[in-house]
């Protein structure tokens, strides 16, 4: 329902039509404020993002601690565990709900990494194929069985930079996947918010199994599976998180991982706990292949840090 909410709600602010069973909830709909158009801005010193400069050693890096009320279900190969903690730092990530430039709806998700400032993939804002930027993104914070906490705080993309329009329509535009939105609200005051940091890859890759990634998956949780029946909002309304996954790989400037994901994930936050603090440490974008191995595709934040020394 939350989902059917969000997506309606954008869809009314466009006048735009899409088919599909979401439904329109006039009364709530008459009652919000319309958010502004999400636009792009050019200049990402506008967010006043910082670089953590801590040093960091390969010794720091732990691992990040199980949801305080996770339930340990493990289906199969799947390392994935529904993600229903409301407690930080998972309460940091939530799911962006969009409509692209073609006028149809997607999902994948974000993290709260300023107070208003969300991080996600470039392809979460830009249609791959087209170059064309979202019409508009809204942002459910630490969204479980499709409820948030308080639905005042769905929040909305008011403008956006993101690190690649995928003109070259090569992998090379993949090392630069990664885009970042102004919310039209302060809503990390209250879910709180997650620091990057840009680390060497000799810090992070090997089999360390010392990682999380949180995701909203379209396949995950399925409620007709045992374990998952009272998740009855289905899949890609409460995040799956894998945790104790690793950073296997650097190649072509490119992290690549063996946590668990799918479709709909994109966006979402490989996490560690460094000295006791968490840090957003790599982006997941998506899947590739490393001397025939099929493995998860991440953006280093380097990437990020490289455009913001350039304002």
């Amino acid at each position: 329902m939350k989902r059917q909410f969000i997506l309606a709600f954008l869809i009314g602010i466009l006048v735009t039509t899409i088919l599909g069973n979401w439904t329109m909830i006039s009364v709530q709909a008459e009652s919000k404020p319309v958010p502004p158009k999400f636009t792009t801005v050019t200049n990402i010193a506008d967010f006043h993002l910082v670089i953590d400069k801590k040093p960091v050693s390969p010794g720091d890096v732990k691992e990040v601690d199980v949801p305080p009320d996770a339930r340990q279900i493990v289906i199969g190969g799947d390392d994935r565990i529904p993600m229903t903690s409301r407690k930080y730092p998972w309460s940091a990530i939530g799911k962006i709900e969009g409509i692209g430039a073609d006028g149809g709806g997607y999902s994948c998700t974000g993290t709260l990494i300023r107070e208003d400032i969300v991080l996600t993939n470039a392809h979460c804002v830009v249609d791959s194929k087209t170059g064309k930027r979202s019409k508009a993104i809204a942002f459910e914070p630490n969204l479980i069985n499709g409820i948030v906490k308080d639905k005042n705080d769905i929040a909305y993309a008011i403008n956006g930079h993101s690190g690649t329009y995928f003109k070259k329509r090569t992998l090379e535009d993949y090392v630069d996947d990664w885009a970042i939105l102004k919310l039209d609200k302060p809503i990390g005051r209250k879910y709180g918010y997650i620091d990057w940091i840009s680390l060497p890859a000799s810090t992070l890759v090997g089999d360390t199994e010392k990682f999380a990634l949180v995701g909203y998956s379209g396949d995950f949780p399925n409620p007709k599976i045992k374990g998952y029946e009272d998740l009855t909002a289905g899949e890609s309304n409460t995040a799956g998180v894998h945790l104790g996954c690793s950073i296997l790989r650097q190649k072509d400037n490119l992290l690549y991982h063996n946590c668990d994901t799918n479709h709909g994930a994109s966006g979402g936050a490989i996490i560690a706990n460094l000295d006791g603090k968490y840090y957003v440490v790599a982006l997941h974008s998506g899947s590739g292949k490393v001397n025939g191995l099929l493995l998860n595709r991440a953006v280093e934040m380097s990437r990020i840090e490289a455009v913001l020394r350039e304002n």
